[in-house]
C-alpha cells in the first residue's frame, strides 16, 4: 500500500477569498468605512458534498509560519471537524480511529511531497457501561474519571517519486487532550492543555486535541453575497465554535530541502479505512477557501480525491474564477480581465522572488519561506501590507486570509486596487505566544446559570430549600419552589433520587 492515497480535498482558502471578496465588494460599493462585530452562529467548512457528511475526516484550515518564540523552528497546524457545538454531548468530539491524518511537505517545488508526517489515533474507553464522557472532575490527562481518552503515533515518511524511501516513528501513544466538557468537569482546561504538549527528538512538539476554531470570517456571504445589499456582515461566524486541532513544531531544517532552496509546499489530507480494508483519500486542504469558492460543484469532491502533481485539471477554476463575476453581477464592481495569471501566482506556485522556489510545478500548496524571519508586529494583511511573514508566505494565525483573498481576487494585484473585506479582522479569543499558539476551547458549559444560582447557592442547595415542609423559615420563597417542583411531579423527585443513589455507587467503583 502506498502512502499516499487517490483522494483528498481542500476548502479554506477559497471559501476564505470569496468572503472576503464579497464583503469586502459589498462595503466599497456602499461606501461603508467599517462595521463593528457581532455574535456569531455558523460555520463554513463543509466544503464538498462527500466530506460535509463526514466531519471526522473533514480538514478545515492548515497554518504555517516560523515559530515567533523559536525563529529556527517552523509550526503547522492542521483542523478537523467543523461546527464543533462545545456542549455537543455525551459522545463528544475525538479524531477518527480508521484514518491516517496527513501532514505533506513539499521540499523542492515539484508538486510532490517527500515528507509525510502521519498522525494516528486509538481510542480507549474505561468503562463502557456508563453514558458519561467523564465520570467526575478532571485534573490530568491520566485522570481515572477521564473515561474516553485517545491516545496517537506519528509516523515520518520519507518519499521520492511517491514511493517509500524510510519510515521512522517519531511518537507513540501520546495523550490527546479531551474535549472541553465544561467548568465542573475540567475546572482546571489549561493544565490539560499543557499536559497534552509532547516533546520529540530534536526540539520538536507535538499537540493533538480540542481548541477554538482560529478562522475568523462571516460566512453569511452565501447568503446571495452578504444579503445582496450588504446587510449581513461583521459577525465572526465562526465564534464560540472548536475544532480538533493537530500542531507539530520542527526544526526548519528537518523540513527543507536545503539552506540554499528554503521554500515548502505544505498541505494536509485524510485518509479514511474503506470497507476493503484499504485508505482512501477523502479531504485535502492548503491554501484557505480554494475547494469552497473557487471549485465549481462538480470538481469538489475531485479535488478532495485528488493530488497536487495532478492539479493540472483544475487550472480553469483559477484563470478563469466564478467569484469577481458574481461581485460584478450583484455589486457592480468589474471584474478583472481574464486570464487571472496573478491568481495562478499566488495560489499555485507562490509569490517570485518571496515563496516560489525553482522549478516550481503548479500545484495548489500552502507556501512557506522558512528563511524569511517572523515579525514582532504581524500585520493581519500579510504580504498586501508589506509584511512578507504572513499570507500568502505561508499562513499565521492572526492572517486576516479572508480580506487578502478578496482583494487580490479583486485585482489588487493587477492594477485594481481595493480594501475589500468582510468587517471582521480578528479572533474573538487571542492566540498564545508559545506552541502550540492555539486559543483554548470554548467550554461546554458556557451560557447563563441557572436563575438564583450564585457562587453560595448551587442547584442543590436549591432543591434542598424546594423539599422543606411549608410554613418553614423563607416561606413564600420556598412555597413558590415547591410549587414548581409539584409540577414537575413525583417522578421528577424520584428520579432525582435514582439518579443521586447511582452517583454515590459510580463513584465507589475504580474506573
Amino acid at each position: 500500500m502506498t502512502p499516499i492515497s487517490r483522494s483528498g480535498a481542500g476548502r479554506g482558502s477559497i471559501a476564505t477569498l470569496i468572503a472576503g471578496a464579497l464583503a469586502a465588494g459589498g462595503l466599497a460599493a456602499a461606501g461603508v468605512a467599517t462595521l463593528e462585530p457581532g455574535a456569531a452562529s455558523a460555520s463554513s467548512h463543509r466544503e464538498a458534498p462527500l466530506i460535509s457528511g463526514q466531519p471526522q475526516y473533514d480538514n478545515t484550515d492548515v497554518y504555517a509560519f516560523v515559530s515567533p518564540d523559536k525563529p529556527d523552528t517552523t509550526t503547522i497546524i492542521a483542523n478537523w471537524i467543523p461546527f464543533e457545538d462545545p456542549a455537543g454531548g455525551p459522545n463528544f468530539y475525538t479524531f477518527a480511529d480508521d484514518a491516517q491524518y496527513d501532514i505533506h511537505i513539499d521540499n523542492n517545488g515539484d508538486a510532490q511531497g517527500e515528507l509525510l508526517l502521519r498522525y494516528t489515533f486509538r481510542t480507549h474507553t474505561k468503562n463502557k457501561k456508563t453514558f458519561l464522557y467523564n465520570t467526575g472532575a478532571v485534573t490530568s490527562l491520566d485522570d481515572p474519571d477521564l473515561n474516553v481518552t485517545q491516545s496517537y503515533d506519528i509516523d515520518l515518511i520519507k518519499l521520492h517519486n511517491q514511493k517509500v524511501v524510510s519510515k521512522t516513528k517519531l511518537a507513540d501513544d501520546v495523550p490527546v487532550a479531551p474535549s472541553n466538557v465544561g467548568k465542573a468537569s475540567m475546572p482546571d482546561y489549561n493544565t490539560l492543555r499543557k499536559q497534552a504538549v509532547h516533546k520529540l527528538a530534536s526540539g520538536a512538539q507535538t499537540f493533538a486535541g480540542q481548541a477554538d476554531d482560529p478562522f475568523f470570517l462571516d460566512l453569511r456571504v452565501f447568503d446571495l453575497l452578504y444579503g445582496g445589499n450588504l446587510s449581513e456582515v461583521g459577525r465572526d461566524t465562526l465564534k464560540g465554535y472548536n475544532v480538533n486541532s493537530i500542531a507539530l513544531q520542527v526544526p526548519t531544517d528537518m523540513i527543507t530541502e536545503s539552506k540554499d532552496q528554503p521554500v515548502v509546499g505544505i498541505w494536509s489530507t485524510t485518509q479514511r479505512k474503506n470497507a476493503r480494508g484499504y485508505y482512501e483519500q477523502v479531504s485535502r486542504l492548503g491554501n484557505p477557501l480554494v475547494n469552497e469558492v473557487v471549485n465549481p460543484l462538480k470538481d469538489k469532491d475531485k479535488f478532495n480525491a485528488s493530488s497536487p502533481w495532478n492539479d493540472g485539471q483544475f487550472l480553469k477554476n483559477v484563470t478563469n474564477p466564478e467569484l469577481p463575476k458574481l461581485i460584478e453581477s450583484i455589486y457592480k464592481i468589474k471584474a478583472p480581465a481574464e486570464p487571472r495569471n496573478d491568481l495562478v501566482d499566488v495560489f499555485l506556485k507562490g509569490v517570485k522572488g518571496l515563496n516560489q522556489p525553482p522549478k516550481v510545478r503548479p500545484a495548489e500548496e500552502l507556501r512557506l519561506n522558512t528563511s524569511i524571519k517572523p515579525t514582532a508586529s504581524p500585520k493581519r494583511l500579510g504580504v498586501l501590507d508589506g509584511d512578507n511573514a504572513g499570507f500568502p508566505n505561508g499562513r499565521r494565525l492572526t492572517d486576516d486570509v479572508v480580506d487578502e483573498a478578496l482583494q487580490v481576487v479583486e485585482g489588487e494585484l493587477v492594477g485594481s486596487k481595493n480594501d475589500l473585506g468582510d468587517a471582521v479582522d480578528k479572533n474573538d479569543k487571542n492566540f498564545g505566544h508559545s506552541f502550540p499558539y492555539l486559543a483554548n476551547p470554548t467550554a461546554g458549559s458556557r451560557g447563563a446559570t441557572a436563575k438564583g444560582v450564585s457562587s453560595g447557592n448551587d442547584v442543590r442547595n436549591q432543591l434542598g430549600d424546594a423539599l422543606q415542609p411549608a410554613g418553614s423559615s423563607g416561606g413564600m420563597s420556598n412555597t413558590g419552589l415547591i410549587a414548581a417542583s409539584a409540577g414537575a411531579g413525583a417522578a421528577g423527585i424520584a428520579l432525582v433520587g435514582a439518579g443521586l443513589m447511582w452517583w454515590r455507587r459510580m463513584r465507589g467503583r475504580a474506573y
